[in-house]
């Protein structure tokens, strides 16, 4: 058997499987976000070149010794995936979910056990509390169990609560994807095993982070804007107003998603969070007609082909930048974001020079580059 055996098929064009290997690589080297990741793929024309210049780039943001993820690392994640019998989609490939494609900070690689066919359905996210009530966790079962039935795939995180009543009733239909903080074989919470093991039968689990990831508190955001990327409308039942729940809803409407809610009492804390969505324009919803009346405007869609990512500003990588202007970039860099297009007018620098800078920074693990061409430094 190929070693990438577990990759999806077709290859895209041009990539053997060393270049396969290599983008594997390079999207499980530490400090290597998702735009980070295109940029370089863009500027050296493969992920091998990229993780070549790598060591250089980092020793110039300030950090030596630099090694990408091992060979050896990656031919493993490949072997166990397989052996899992599940597949590693790579951005740009068939069977990678076109909405999600469509995302600026797209994964680089997604792990899929069970049938991906579910992830070319239209998908609603369903989302809220873990300690949700009795009246919600049978709301979101019959609301998933409806759109399931209605031909949309439900897409939530497996946590307990509202999430476990959505993917129970969608998997009453048949269709369900659960998208996982860590690896695509770590259950959590262990609570939930026997469901997960039923959704890799009957549905389909993904996952970003690499095979074997335990989650921590970090990747639950990063699950999230996969639940909204993957969907056309983000549905919060119960939640707090300081729930995760909430972050999901904010990313939704960020990438162009459509926001719903289920409206509560007030004085329960749990509808807090939907009923604040609301004021502030969600689509309020009681039960699966209203979610159908409000995405659908019609024929739900077919999505068919290869997904392709949208374009991301590529630079030159040839020049290296002026050591006096790296250092004024790291200088106006805070734990706020900021934008790379205002770092560039400020310091009236070019703005090629002033994205190798910000690269090079990010790789050294002193800035972090986000979505919406936005920077901030790492404390």
């Amino acid at each position: 058997m190929s070693l990438f055996a577990a990759l999806s098929r077709p290859k895209p064009a041009g990539m053997d499987e060393a270049e396969r290997l290599a983008w594997l690589r390079l999207a499980r080297t530490p400090t290597i976000g998702p735009v980070t990741f295109r940029q370089l793929v863009g500027a050296y024309g493969t992920a091998g070149a990229a993780l070549e210049a790598l060591p250089s780039l980092a020793a110039r943001g300030g950090k030596r010794g630099f090694a990408p993820c091992p060979e050896a690392v990656a031919v493993k994640e490949v072997q166990a995936v397989a052996r899992a019998r599940g597949r590693l989609i790579a951005l740009g490939e068939a069977g990678y979910p076109t909405p999600l494609a469509a995302c600026e900070d797209a994964p680089p690689i997604l792990a899929v056990l069970g049938d991906p066919a579910h992830l070319a359905r239209p998908c609603v996210g369903i989302v809220g509390a873990r300690n949700a009530s009795l009246h919600g966790r049978r709301l979101a079962h019959a609301m998933a169990r409806d759109l399931a039935e209605a031909g949309w795939c439900v897409v939530s995180g497996l946590a307990r609560g509202i999430d476990t009543g959505a993917h129970t009733g969608a998997l009453e239909a048949g269709a369900t994807a659960a998208i996982l903080a860590g690896g695509a074989d770590v259950v959590y919470p262990r609570e939930n095993a026997a469901l997960y093991k039923t959704i890799r039968e009957g549905g389909c689990v993904v996952a970003e982070s690499p095979w074997g990831q335990r989650p921590m508190a970090q990747h639950f955001p990063k699950r999230n804007r996969i639940i909204s990327g993957l969907s056309r409308g983000v549905i919060v039942v119960e939640a707090t107003l300081r729930s995760g729940s909430l972050i999901t809803a904010r990313v939704a409407g960020e990438q162009g998603r459509d926001v719903l809610a289920v409206p509560g009492f007030p004085a329960d804390p749990r509808a807090a969070g939907p009923n604040h969505l609301i004021r502030q324009g969600a689509t309020l919803v009681r039960y699966a007609g209203d979610v159908l009346e409000a995405l659908a405007e019609g024929a739900i869609p077919v999505r068919r082909g290869v997904a392709e990512p949208p374009q991301v500003p590529l630079v030159a990588m040839e020049e290296e930048p002026p050591q006096d202007l790296r250092e004024a970039v790291w200088s106006a860099l805070a734990l706020a974001p900021v934008d790379i297009d205002g770092l560039v007018r400020d310091l009236g620098a070019p703005p090629g020079a002033v994205h190798i800078a910000v690269l090079e920074l990010e790789l050294a693990g002193r800035a972090q580059r986000l979505p919406g061409g936005r920077v901030n430094a790492v404390g």
